[in-house]
């Protein structure tokens, strides 16, 4: 077995020949790549249901299901890598052009980053994720999934390798780390020397940890506190599909919301009947001293909110609850209690969407549509390889274009500087 060390030393050798490999031959790699997956998916299956069967009273039901593969998930899977080799190679592209009075060309150029290790949990889907988009970018990958999706992701990391042997390339373009050794996460985080970037996916404890504990750039989100916010403006049924949608249609993921702020001047019409919509679906309400006093006057249960409620990340059928007075209100209860991730305003009224979208200190902010777009398939981006609420490099789903650097080429004909 390889050690961490050799991993990281051959995926640097790779990354220098994957950086000029042409987007017709990486294309190759990611059909067959596709059809891989289709055609093995019954091995995926079976390897999924070991990871299943062990994780079973280890995860939360929301874990499981992130972690539960079947026909659907293995075909978008497939459908994801084709979507990925549909599009346009970031690699070359020139961003922008100058020319100088002296006649010198200077081309701003798109490369890829190096080496990128990324370190997940719970999804197997994240390794077939991040391996497309890291080999269409030009970059070599090291992937480090939990322990309890270890078995599919070795299936998934060997069908990206039979791949890529199948098209001639180098298979060191994308390598897992082989063990659930939590040594071997931790030796991952130090070799600067070789890996240019981590990219943690996975709960804030994780991230921390990896933040704490790395030599190498990390990009990150902590978590996913986002909330749904209805202005006094807002059409009742449209702001009931929109908030049961981004809660209940996945609890689980980053982008699902966790709090609704109502605007006082509505909160008597529409809490009740909102959280009534929440109810019926099978979130628990928790609720602040102004929203519980509008949801007792109808009788509605709920248990009463922390100010801790505000800034937690349930992934759950959960919600926090409060009342606000205006959408500056809400602007600065999302900037207090919000993650930067995704948050919503639902309102018929410009002016209101205006003064959210640009208040909002968030990576995707939303005019009545749904948080639960923030995804890079949903998109156009055929995948992600992860959602960014830093502010520096990349911000929101990381695509193809996130996963690259840049160099200026400068070109002349014979300039000296005097």
């Amino acid at each position: 077995m390889k050690t961490v060390l050799e991993i990281a030393q051959q995926a640097r050798k790779a990354s220098h020949k994957i950086a000029s490999y042409s987007a017709e031959i990486k294309n190759q790699a990611l059909q067959k790549l596709a059809d891989l997956i289709e055609l093995r998916a019954e091995e995926i299956k079976s390897a999924n249901a070991i990871d299943v069967q062990n994780a079973q009273g280890k995860l939360s039901k929301p874990m499981l299901e992130r972690l539960t593969l079947n026909d659907k998930k293995i075909a978008s899977m497939a459908e994801g890598v084709r979507q990925v080799a549909e599009l346009g190679d970031p690699v070359g592209e020139i961003i922008e052009t100058s020319t100088r009075p002296n006649g010198m060309r200077i081309d701003k150029v798109r490369v890829p980053i190096g080496v990128i290790g990324i370190i997940y949990e719970s999804r197997p889907n994240v390794t077939i994720d991040c391996a497309v988009l890291c080999l269409k970018s030009g970059n070599a990958s090291i992937l480090r999934g939990g322990s309890e999706c270890f078995e599919t992701n070795k299936v998934l990391a060997s069908l990206v390798s039979d791949a890529l042997a199948q098209c001639g390339l180098d298979a060191d373009c994308v390598q897992m780390i082989p063990t659930t050794d939590r040594s071997a996460f931790g030796e991952l985080l130090k070799l600067d020397k070789y890996v240019d970037c981590i990219i943690p996916r996975g709960g804030e404890k994780l991230i921390r940890f990896v933040v704490e504990n790395s030599s190498i750039p990390v990009i990150k989100h902590y978590k996913g506190v986002c909330t749904v916010y209805v202005d006094k403006s807002a059409d009742a049924d449209v702001a009931q599909k929109l908030l049961v949608n981004a809660k209940c249609q996945r609890p689980s993921v980053c982008n699902a919301a966790e709090n609704l702020i109502v605007h006082s001047n509505v909160a008597e019409s529409m809490l009740p009947k909102l959280c009534s919509a929440l109810i019926e679906n099978g979130v628990e309400i928790r609720a602040s001293e102004k929203a519980g006093q509008v949801l007792s006057r109808t009788g509605i249960a709920f248990n009463p909110a922390t100010d801790e409620d505000f800034s937690t990340e349930y992934t759950d059928l959960i919600i926090s609850v409060d009342v606000v007075d205006s959408v500056e209100d809400a602007v600065e209860f999302i900037n207090k209690n919000g993650s930067g991730h995704s948050d919503l305003i639902i309102t018929t009224d410009n002016s209101s969407a205006e003064i959210f979208m640009n208040g909002a200190d968030s990576s995707t902010v939303y005019w009545n549509v749904s948080t639960r777009f923030t995804d890079g398939f949903e998109f156009g981006f055929g995948a992600e390889i992860g959602i960014s609420t830093d502010k520096l490099h990349a911000r929101g789903p990381m695509g193809l274009k996130e996963l690259c650097s840049y160099k200026y080429k400068v070109y002349g004909n014979g300039q000296i500087r005097g």
